[in-house]
Order: C-alpha cells, then structure tokens, then sequence
C-alpha cells in the first residue's frame, strides 16, 4: 500500500502529530473503532505518530494503526517513553522507534518538540494533564501549535462542558478557550487543526496593557 497525503487549501501540512491517549482500551472497546480511524486518517495524509510508548490500551492502537498505515516504516511512529516505564512489563511493546528519557517532564518536553498538532482522544489522569499543560503553554505565548479533542462516544462533553463554564464564569476568555477544539470525526478533526490559527497570547496583551485585569485566563 503506498501512503497518500491529501492536501487541504489554505491551510497547514502537518508532518507529526501527537497523540495523548489511555495506556486502558476502555469500556465495552468503545473506544478502539474510533482510534483505528483516527490512525488511517493520519496514515492517509502522510502523517507520523508521536506518542507516550510501548502497545498497550489505545495507545497501542494507535501506534500500530500509523504503523502499519505507513508500511511498518520505522520513523512513522516516535514513542517517548520514560525510563522507569519502559520494561515490557509496565508498557508492553514497542513500536516504530523509541525515544527514553529520564522522566515525565522530559517526556512532555520531547512529544512537544517533536510534534506539530497534538490530538487527545479518550484517556484518563495522564491523558488531560498532557492536554491542559499544552493548551496552557499556546495560552502563555511558548508556541502556535493546533491541539483538538477527539470527542468520540461523548467522551469529552463533561470537560467541555467545563471549559465553558470556566469561560462563562471569567477565569477563560473566549480567545483561550478557543485553543483547544474538538470534533467527533477525526478527518474533520485534523482539518480544523490545519486551519487553525493561535490568539495572540495573555503575557504579550498583558505587557502592552491590552488584557482585562480580571479576566487574565
């Protein structure tokens, strides 16, 4: 099978994109249909995988999705892992090629190094810290890369459902809350990603005088 990229006008190509995603399958494999059409998505439009490691829960299909999607092609999948998890015990497998590192910090640091969108798809504590620290490094002004939810099953609604209320509330303005978006399927997904473009951070507006006092977020 040969690996196409599909182009989309006006907007950006993405050559890697970062998945946070759930080292469990999660309940009833609800979850799973949506992750494989999530990787033949990427795979499709010539896109690489940058990921936490290893082959077990969703992050396993994942990976093996984009890595069959490219033909078993090594540097098509990028796992960083940590070293006190990368036995085969604690992560299973590895796929594509491996980076290690000496701990979480350097693993976040890597994937957004590596990475030029990020995508969260179902996951529990690790997967919505990745997601909210990277949502947060744009809202500072540290980078413009896209980052989008995979809201398969409803997954994300009560966490959405809590962006808005923060932004309702005044702790999230509505350009920051615009940082993170969402989408059930993943081509649309991907689109919106290449589409995107970042606001202008909170430091830069605070510095020139420009951002409300009390509404900082």
């Amino acid at each position: 099978m040969t690996t196409m990229t599909t182009t989309h006008p006006n907007s950006r190509q993405f050559g890697k994109i970062a998945v946070f995603c759930g080292s469990s399958i999660g309940k009833n494999n609800a979850y799973t249909a949506p992750t494989i059409a999530l990787g033949e998505a990427m795979a499709k439009r010539g896109i690489s995988l940058v990921y936490g490691g290893g082959n077990v829960g969703l992050m396993g299909v994942i990976a093996e999705t984009v890595y069959k999607g490219h033909e078993c092609r090594e540097d098509a999948v990028i796992g960083v892992i940590p070293d006190y998890l990368a036995d085969s015990e604690v992560s299973g497998a590895l796929v594509g090629e491996s980076i290690v590192v000496g701990d979480m910090h350097s693993r976040k640091a890597k994937m957004f190094e590596l990475a030029d969108a990020f995508i969260a798809i179902p996951g529990g504590l690790g997967t919505l810290d990745e997601t909210i620290e990277i949502a947060t490094w744009q809202q500072l002004g540290l980078h413009t890369k896209p980052v989008g939810l995979l809201n398969v099953n409803g997954f994300f609604d009560k966490f959405i459902e809590f962006l808005d209320h923060a932004m309702d509330q005044e702790f999230i303005r509505p350009p920051s809350r615009g940082i993170i978006l969402e989408d059930s399927d993943p081509e649309a997904l991907i689109d919106k990603l290449a589409a995107y473009v970042a606001p202008r951070s909170v430091v830069e507006l605070a510095r020139e005088g420009s951002l409300d006092p009390n509404v900082r977020g």
